[in-house]
């Protein structure tokens, strides 16, 4: 039996794992990125979001982080992956169990009688007890390496679920942060709305009085309450969009639907730096990336187990016990009973099987190196797309700053003249038309260009996510 036991030991030490193993592949990657903001603090590892300098906005973030059911499912997945692991793996050790019975049992005496000589058949006991106790082991010994390939990809696939979690958070991070900066610019939309509206309104009363009077025509009345009608129909689209924003919010934050609590106003949030000099290394840390690499590791160790089917299995299987016709001898010498079996099980001809099971996993290895390689181009894609949008929101954002103030100067100077009598009504109405929309456009700017920081953080996917993970309670 020791003989036995060290002979295992050295076929298991000696054994070899077939099918390639797992070597990260070279990717052609640009060292850095053609749009970079100069002269900007490096803050890719600080909690991102409370560079706002809005307690409201780093409350809702906490409590998403803790709520969202989209974590909580994510973190689930975690433990599901674990549970794989575990079985999977399970079958290199040994496996043991135990197995009791009791039988009670009356033979025929009349066939007893016919088929025995009669001193014999009536010297047997009838009824007869059987108590029989065993235990039974049973052992695959892995020596093509078939199920340590296969743990290796449900390990690897552990490693992909975890990752699947972080990009989880790093979306809804930035999904909460976006939401929040939105729901803040349509806050002020609706206040330039109403505020126009209600300056519509008393342009409307004021041309109405004159007309009753005889002092204007109809046509001045007809002007201003299409002006005020234009800035009327906006206030409740704004307000639909508020409650959707609101609605979509709570959801993630992991609430019933209702009102969202507010902070700062879209003029008052502080609009952050954004890292300088990025390197390209950084976007190893982004969890797609990693999930995606721990995905094709998972399809390169399957090819090994799926050639490892060519070569035959070698199990080992035993049981050692008990069995008696009487209960208190069950333990005794005489009454013990063992086996031990060795097999060995293999193919011969199987139609083509095996090898489709091994095609198949190459075919998924080189899928899942093509997806690999694929979300590094789209990565890289997301930064430098996520920093050239950031860098024309701020010209566009200047550009309708200046707009605004150029656009209201021209509504007041536009006004005086036709108080004094030296414009018609209508150079009036023209620059409304355009300080109205100007007004708002500049605010939806201002909100993207907030979304735009929020963006190029989601794209780095920078350490910070670990700060967030620690904000999770699951």
């Amino acid at each position: 039996m020791h003989r036995l036991i060290i002979l295992i030991a050295i076929i298991l030490l000696s054994s070899c794992m077939l099918g390639p193993n797992y070597h990260r592949p070279d990717i052609d990657v640009p060292e850095s990125f053609h749009y970079e903001e100069n002269d900007a603090k490096e803050t890719l590892n600080l909690a991102w979001w409370k560079q706002f300098d809005d307690p409201v906005l780093e409350g809702l973030i906490d409590e998403a982080l803790a709520n969202n059911k989209d974590v909580k499912i994510a973190a689930a997945n975690i433990v599901n992956a674990i549970g794989i692991l575990i079985t999977t793996r399970a079958p290199f050790f040994p496996q043991i169990g135990y197995n009791g019975s009791y039988i009670r049992m009356r033979n025929s005496e009349t066939l007893a009688s016919t088929q025995l000589p009669l001193p014999i058949a009536f010297a047997i006991p009838n009824p007869q007890t059987t108590w029989q106790v065993v235990a039974n082991g049973s052992w695959e010994l892995d020596i093509w390496g078939r199920i340590r390939r296969q743990t290796e990809a449900a390990r690897a696939n552990v490693f992909a679920t975890y990752e699947a979690r972080q990009n989880v958070i790093l979306s809804l991070v930035a999904s909460v942060a976006n939401s929040y900066i939105q729901l803040r610019g349509l806050d002020e939309q609706l206040v330039i709305s109403i505020r126009t509206m209600n300056s519509y309104l008393e342009a409307v009363k004021y041309f109405e009085l004159q007309y009753q009077y005889g002092q204007q025509s109809l046509m001045p009345v007809a002007q201003a309450k299409t002006q005020y009608e234009i800035a009327a129909a906006k206030v409740p689209e704004i307000k639909s969009q508020i409650a959707q924003t609101e609605n979509a919010l709570c959801v993630l934050l992991g609430r019933n639907p209702g009102p969202i609590e507010r902070g700062k106003s879209i003029y008052e949030l502080h609009l952050p730096d954004i890292p300088a000099d990025i390197p390209s290394s950084l976007l190893s840390q982004r969890p797609d990336i990693m999930q995606a690499e721990q995905q094709l590791i998972a399809a390169n160790a399957q090819i090994g187990a799926a050639q490892a089917l060519y070569f035959p299995t070698i199990s080992l299987t035993g049981f050692y016990g008990g069995a008696s016709q009487e209960l208190h001898n069950l333990f005794t010498g005489p009454s013990n009973t063992w086996n031990f079996t060795g097999s060995i099980t293999g193919p011969i001809f199987t139609a083509g099987a095996i090898y489709g099971q091994v095609l198949q996993a190459k075919a998924e290895q080189q899928a899942a190196l093509y997806n690999y390689e694929k979300i590094i181009q789209k990565a890289f894609a997301d930064v430098e797309t996520t920093l050239v949008e950031h860098t024309m929101l701020v010209d566009q954002f200047s550009a309708e700053g200046r707009l605004v103030e150029a656009a209201g100067q021209y509504q007041d100077l536009a006004t005086l003249q036709y108080n004094e009598g030296y414009a018609p009504y209508f150079v009036v109405i023209q620059a409304q038309q355009q300080y109205f929309p100007a007004q708002l456009s500049w605010t939806q700017t201002r909100a993207q260009l907030f979304g735009s920081i929020v963006n190029i953080y989601q794209s780095m996917g920078g350490g910070w996510v670990l700060q967030a993970e620690e904000l999770t309670q699951n």
